[in-house]
């Protein structure tokens, strides 16, 4: 799954839903996917595994600050206007310049496209304490329903880039010995509030989003 394949598989259950309802609700989640729906993807040249593979292992062995140099020092068109602290948007950048010797900005053509619907923004935010809580919440409900479990039936595949992620790094350190069990259950509280952060940074650059507290009643006519 990437974006581009998210893309096509949103707009054909979207044709499904409005086969039988006028109104079809999307709730997200990753920017750069719910973008994708709305606006499409630029076609972005495949990458060999060996690449990514490469990428993914200096990664895993040297951190971030390793990534950091590398699209810093290789692409830097990117680096300006990146995510600088987002590893899976520094690896994507890192592993086009490397597979094909240009800056990934060079394949966005930054052209929207028309929906065959209208799309209503709608963001709800929280209070920063009642956003903590929910995300401690969270995290206690997954690890109460096998989350440890089910990271140590993937470590054989703990090189995959689509397992770099919160949730499943902090416990792959965890069984590689390097911090204890409680020690990963907090790194994944940490990562998720600062995922959440960026979420935010992303979302409240997007002009056509209304927002919202969750505490408040929505007025459906002035959207």
């Amino acid at each position: 799954m990437n974006a581009g394949v998210f893309e096509k598989y949103a707009l054909q259950c979207a044709d499904e839903i409005f086969k039988n309802n006028k109104v079809a609700v999307m709730v997200g989640g990753t920017g750069l996917y719910i973008n994708a729906f709305c606006n499409s993807i630029d076609e972005i040249p495949d990458v060999s595994p060996e690449i990514r593979n490469n990428i993914i292992s200096n990664y895993t062995a040297n951190g971030l600050a390793w990534l950091q140099n590398e699209v810093q020092t290789k692409d830097v068109d990117f680096w300006q206007t990146a995510e600088q602290q987002n590893p899976q948007r520094l690896m994507r950048a890192l592993e086009v310049i490397e597979a094909t010797g240009k800056s990934i900005n060079s394949f966005k053509r930054n052209i929207q496209v028309e929906r065959p619907f209208n799309i209503i923004k709608i963001g709800l935010e929280l209070s920063r304490q009642e956003l903590i809580n929910n995300i401690n919440l969270r995290v206690a409900k997954m690890i109460e329903e096998g989350l440890v479990e089910e990271v140590a039936s993937l470590i054989p595949y703990q090189h995959l880039n689509a397992l770099q992620t919160v949730g499943y790094k902090e416990l792959f350190e965890y069984f590689d010995g390097k911090i204890s069990k409680a020690q990963a259950i907090e790194k994944i509280k940490i990562s998720t509030r600062q995922y959440a952060k960026r979420q935010m940074t992303w979302f409240k650059k997007d002009a056509e989003i209304k927002w919202f507290n969750v505490s408040e009643t929505i007025d459906l006519d002035i959207l």
